[in-house]
């Protein structure tokens, strides 16, 4: 009878466990965005994701071209405000790329930062035990000198060529010499990814606590500007800045110095204004295109000048308006459009009412020297012979309506549907200064003269130094990591053999840690330096 032993099953292995997925999908995603591939990635989304801006008109640049988009594209343009076309700078969109590009690159930056200064505190690899096994290895030789002489020889002349060189004495009485070069490589890598992340920095910063106006400035004592939003002819003012924040001070244009060559290509422009801050005595202050003037933070960059007629206005009823209007360079040669409208004229003396049939305006183009050929374009941009070509037209302008238009041209509609009609003819009026052109109505126009006048654009950006700064540390780290190369050489030396007979046989190996084809020849040369060194 067999008897069997029963015996207890061993207890059931515990299931496997379960890693958490949550924490392993931020893991995983942690790691993806934080890769060099996605930041790569996202710089080319955020370079394509600004193509609208400059396609699209922009409501802080230019609202009235956002109105004009609107009334020429009406299907398009609704769709596109939806999706932040008119404003894609501030838009979540855009803002989300960039917020996006920035964590990711620090997520890149700080652990290849941390891992490059423990590179740099951690002594070089000792030397590995077959050279021959290396990229670059030499033929042994033979020292006169004891082993631990030789390498100390060989360490001190690596070090004037810039290696981190660290003498190791083995346990079978040998000593090795290892050396490493090129960490400005990685450095300069680094370098170049800080730099961008202190642009991104200064363009965030300089969008939400920068701003910026622009303003034609026409010369004279009566047309000075002060620095604030009603008198610019447009401005932007980042999310942080009011009003109440723009530096005080006032401009005046008293003198404009242009200068062309005899082609009638620019030579220097200059302008002379007379500056006032915070209430103080005025001072005269000169700036030019490429030496913008400096008013508490500010920056007034001059980006080009024109020329503004006088014309004086006499209505039917002797009453006159003198008005002096800038009008708009189209060509280098200064051939400029503009319009004058007088809106207030034609009042009723008995009455005290205004027509707004009878308002007037005078559309045309100012040559400031008009062409032998009789052409409508200038022929040199100085006033040398200067003459005003002007289309007469009367009726309703359109200006109490409250929508916003250009004040250099006219609105179109109101001429389409007939509410402002030409009164002059197919051909423009010619005027030279001094000339007075008397209307149908025995209303005159005459022509004055001109003033200069400056185009100024008055800009605060408070991390201008931080972005200047990235850029030329952005130029810096690039050359750096083009031209380091990072390479390890390993110097062998050994007693002679038999021990009796003296001496140190020497061998060396080495290589390069990047694509580097000038590493040879290198090679080639720090062993016959240390040849010649331990001979």
């Amino acid at each position: 009878m067999t008897i069997v032993e029963e015996r207890e099953a061993p207890p059931a292995a515990p299931p496997p466990r379960r890693g958490n997925r949550i924490w392993a999908l931020l893991r995983n995603s942690w790691r993806q965005l934080t890769s060099m591939r996605t930041a790569l990635v996202l710089l080319f989304l955020l370079a394509v994701a600004a193509i609208p801006g400059s396609v699209f008109p922009q409501r802080a640049v230019n609202a009235e071209k956002v109105t004009q988009y609107y009334t020429a594209h009406p299907k398009l343009a609704p769709w596109l405000e939806k999706i932040g076309g008119f404003e894609v700078y501030a838009s979540p969109w855009f803002a989300s790329i960039y917020l996006l590009l920035f964590v990711s690159l620090i997520g890149c930056v700080v652990p290849r930062l941390i891992d490059h200064v423990r590179a740099l505190r951690i002594a070089v690899p000792d030397a590995p035990k077959r050279f021959e096994r290396l990229p670059q290895h030499s033929d042994e030789w033979t020292s006169g000198q004891e082993p631990a002489a030789a390498a100390a020889v060989i360490a001190q002349q690596l070090r004037k060529r810039r290696f981190r060189a660290k003498v190791r004495e083995q346990a079978d009485g040998s000593f090795t010499v290892s050396a490493e070069k090129g960490y400005l490589k990685e450095t300069g890598n680094l370098l170049f990814h800080i730099s961008m992340l202190a642009v991104l920095i200064g363009v965030g910063f300089g969008h939400w606590y920068g701003w910026h106006g622009n303003r034609i400035l026409v010369g004279g004592a009566d047309q000075g500007f002060c620095n604030s939003l009603t008198q610019y002819d447009d401005s932007s003012l980042g999310p942080r800045v009011t009003a109440a924040d723009l530096p005080n001070f006032c401009l005046k244009l008293t003198d404009f110095d242009a200068t062309f060559q005899s082609t009638g290509q620019p030579k220097t422009f200059a302008a002379t204004v007379s500056v006032t801050q915070n209430g103080g005595a005025a001072e005269t202050r000169k700036f030019t295109v490429n030496d913008p003037l400096r008013l508490d933070g500010a920056s007034v960059h001059l980006l080009g000048h024109g020329y503004a007629p006088i014309l004086r206005y006499t209505d039917r009823y002797g009453v006159a308006q003198t008005k002096v209007v800038p009008f708009l360079p189209v060509d280098a040669m200064q051939t400029s459009e503009g319009v004058a409208q007088f809106p207030d004229v034609n009042i009723d003396p008995k009455t005290g009412r205004r027509d707004t049939k009878l308002q007037m305006a005078f559309e045309g183009r100012y040559l400031p020297t008009v062409a032998k050929d009789g052409s409508a374009t200038s022929a040199f941009p100085a006033e040398n012979d200067p003459a005003l070509y002007l289309t007469a037209y009367q009726g309703d302008l359109g200006l109490d309506v409250g929508t916003p238009r250009s004040v250099y041209s006219l609105d179109q509609g109101q001429i389409a549907t007939g509410e402002l009609k030409n009164i002059t003819g197919a051909r423009p009026h010619p005027l030279r200064v001094g000339e007075t052109w008397t209307l149908d109505d025995g209303s005159k126009l005459e022509f004055l003269g001109t003033r200069p006048f400056a185009t100024l654009s008055i800009r605060y950006d408070p991390t201008q130094s931080l972005a200047l700064v990235g850029a030329v540390l952005g130029l810096s780290g690039l050359m750096l990591s083009l031209w380091g190369q990072r390479r390890r050489v390993w110097f062998r030396a050994l007693p002679g053999t038999p021990a009796s007979s003296g001496g140190t046989l020497l061998v060396a190996g080495g290589l390069p840690r990047t694509d580097y084809p000038g590493f040879p020849d290198e090679f080639a040369s720090l062993v016959k330096t240390a040849e010649e060194g331990t001979s």
